[in-house]
């Protein structure tokens, strides 16, 4: 198993990064590229699930720990996909912008953890524009 970690500084104060992260219609707006017609469902509280549907692909898993706005962490596996990682994001606010750091574990070695890394920087570009 390997990890993956990246942070970022983000141009939004922190309870608007947190809101991104967790609120069905904004997830929408920034997870997926708009050509996959993304679809929420996200329950952010322990024990509570997610699903992010867009054409041909979905992840979904439930929510670990939930410590707004500071800290989110779920599990992650792929439709079709036999193994299950998890996802940490703390958040750092800065005044007007948000320190992001997301860790990813337990992914199923180098490629795995590459393709997730090429994702997750893909996604945040999106984030950072919203």
């Amino acid at each position: 198993m390997t990890s993956l970690h990246i942070t970022r500084i983000l141009p939004a104060p922190v309870d608007r990064v947190w809101a991104a992260l967790t609120r069905p219609e904004a997830l929408t707006a920034w997870f997926w590229p708009p050509r996959l017609q993304p679809r929420v469902t996200a329950d952010p509280r322990p024990g509570g699930e997610y699903r992010i549907e867009g054409t041909g692909m979905a992840v979904s898993g439930r929510y670990v720990e939930v410590d707004e706005p500071r800290r989110l962490v779920f599990t992650w596996r792929w439709d079709g996909d036999a193994t299950e990682s998890v996802v940490t994001i703390d958040l750092t606010g800065l005044g007007v912008k948000t320190e992001l750091t997301l860790v990813h574990d337990r992914l199923d070695g180098d490629t795995d953890r590459d393709n997730h890394l090429l994702g997750w920087n893909d996604c945040l570009d999106r984030l950072a524009a919203c």
